[in-house]
């Protein structure tokens, strides 16, 4: 993983908040960064209010001087980072434990850009492991269900989600179809969320050795 290059990434996504807008706040390293930097802008002046996807998140920003509010019905930018994301814009993410709330954040915004350094994106996402948020009372049924789609669910052993729920992580085939796997787990009882983003994402920068790409979902590479 590359510092630098996450960075970059960020500074770049963060160019798209303007002032008066609802930004939702990702998490993880790189997610921090752009909270880093925003911060940076906020006390420069722009004025902005944010929501935060974690705890953590939530913690970063109030730290930097970043006021946050409650979800609100519509979010203007997301900013986030992701495990994997493909030239299709379709991601895998969850590695922080907080795709639920992330999702959430996603679903009510008008635009989500992902942010990455270069060894995330990959040709075709299914490398990464799936996680799945789980309610506790379900586990055992989840992950039965899980293995007749096919995955192999782990339970994240000492972690509990900012909404006390555990997670699966799941392998899945390379070749599964995820868009059909997305809305099995949907359909599951007791399923809470999963690391599939694949309709959510508009845009992405990703940095590799010091060269910031930008993908656009229905445009061409900038």
């Amino acid at each position: 993983m590359n510092e630098t290059d996450k960075r970059l990434a960020a500074l770049a996504a963060i160019k798209e908040i303007q002032p008066g807008m609802v930004v939702g706040l990702g998490t993880g390293s790189t997610a921090a960064f752009a909270i880093e930097a925003l911060g940076e802008r906020v006390r420069g002046g722009l004025a902005i209010r944010a929501v935060a996807t974690s705890l953590a998140t939530e913690a970063h920003a109030r730290a930097v001087g970043i006021t946050l509010i409650d979800l609100p019905a519509e979010i203007d930018l997301t900013i986030d980072g992701a495990d994997e994301i493909d030239d299709g814009l379709r991601a895998i993410k969850g590695a922080g434990g907080a795709m639920l709330r992330e999702k959430i954040v996603a679903a009510a915004s008008k635009r989500m850009v992902v942010i990455a350094d270069g060894s995330k994106r990959v040709a075709a996402i299914g490398a990464a492991k799936i996680p799945v948020e789980t309610l506790p009372f379900a586990q055992g049924f989840v992950a039965a269900r899980l293995e007749k789609l096919g995955g192999a669910p782990v339970l994240r052993a000492g972690f509990v989600t900012d909404q006390g729920n555990c997670i699966l992580d799941c392998r899945f085939a390379a070749d599964t179809d995820k868009e059909l796997l997305a809305a099995q787990i949907d359909a599951i009882p007791g399923a809470l969320g999963h690391g599939l983003f694949l309709t959510e994402v508009d845009a992405a920068y990703i940095a590799a050795d010091g060269v910031v790409t930008r993908l656009e979902r229905g445009a061409r590479t900038r």
